[in-house]
């Protein structure tokens, strides 16, 4: 039986807040240690800082994968579910750009532009995405083995909503507002005139937040949106430039240090909670294996891995809380 006590280092709001949330019917701190799910709060140092600057942050986060990406900068892609190849083709330069700046690329599993978006940045970088269900219902379905690549390339699968939770109507707005606000920005490519997308884009102007919308074919109604958000005061987007000079200084301040982190979460992201062997880790990661013995001895300084007989393990980040 889950009781309040197992997890004693929440405060008690948030463990009153667990224990009535149907958590109290479900072995649920041990399904989250079986499955890697890791449970994030607003007084836990992984908590993403953007988000808890917002108005209503969640008291919790479930989250899947690499934890160092929440806290990294971050920007948001949303638009059309059935998006032209105009507007497949301009998310995926525009995010492999922000990738080469160090960018973490941040939207909502859900088809279109999302998915484009995801897939972009795990080519070369990383991405989380959002989901409006808990991790036991990845939705779409068909978006599963794109979850996984995204855990595999040190990304993050985020949720506010319990495992066993099933996606409904409601849940979508509430992870709109998680994607703007984790993201410095939200980039928004071909949305209708009534798009859900543009629920994100007034979340992020709400919170302070940039947003960036592509123009796009004045004929097609699946521009609509972002023309009435240019309209509105949004910046227009023609080049990735566009969206840099935002963020001119923060990028001059990492540029150093993003090759590293990379390729250090892509490598703690191949380690398991159980025992890994090197040759494993270094298959996974697609690293040679001179560099990850090296990686793995900064990963081993810096606690978040243990050597154990016959490999590595990730050491349990439940008790990084505050």
């Amino acid at each position: 039986m889950f009781k309040a006590e197992h997890l004693c280092h929440l405060s008690a709001e948030q463990q009153a807040f667990l224990v009535n949330y149907k958590l109290h019917s479900l072995p649920i701190y041990q399904q989250l240690i079986k499955e890697q799910i890791q449970l994030v709060t607003l007084e836990c140092d992984h908590y993403p800082s953007n988000l808890k600057q917002t108005s209503r942050p969640p008291i919790l986060l479930f989250v899947q994968g690499n934890l160092e990406v929440l806290n990294r900068p971050q920007i948001a892609f949303v638009g059309s579910r059935t998006p032209t190849a105009y507007g497949n083709q301009v998310t995926r330069h525009l995010v492999n750009e922000l990738v080469e700046q160090g960018f973490v690329i941040t939207s909502g599993l859900a088809l279109g532009i999302d998915a484009c978006a995801h897939l972009a940045a795990i080519e070369s970088g990383q991405t989380i995405a959002v989901m409006g269900a808990g991790h036991h219902h990845i939705y779409p379905k068909r978006h599963q083995q794109l979850a996984q690549r995204i855990l595999e390339t040190g990304g993050a699968l985020v949720s506010e909503f319990i495992p066993d939770e099933a996606p409904q109507k409601y849940h979508f707005p509430r992870r709109n507002r998680v994607v703007s606000g984790m993201s410095l920005g939200t980039v928004v490519v071909e949305a209708a005139a009534k798009s859900g997308s543009l629920i994100t884009a007034r979340h992020a102007l709400e919170e302070g937040r940039d947003v960036f919308a592509v123009p796009g074919n004045i004929f097609n109604a699946v521009s609509a949106g972002c023309h009435s958000l240019i309209r509105d005061g949004a910046k227009l987007v023609s080049c990735t430039a566009d969206i840099l000079e935002e963020y001119e200084l923060l990028i001059k301040n990492s540029s150093q240090n993003v090759k590293k982190e990379l390729a250090g979460s892509v490598l703690l992201a191949s380690v398991d909670h159980d025992t890994t062997p090197v040759d494993v880790i270094s298959e996974r990661s697609n690293l040679p294996m001179d560099k990850v013995l090296i990686a793995l001895l900064d990963l081993e300084i810096q606690g978040m891995i243990i050597a154990v007989p016959g490999g590595y393990c990730r050491v349990a980040t439940h008790s990084n809380n505050k």
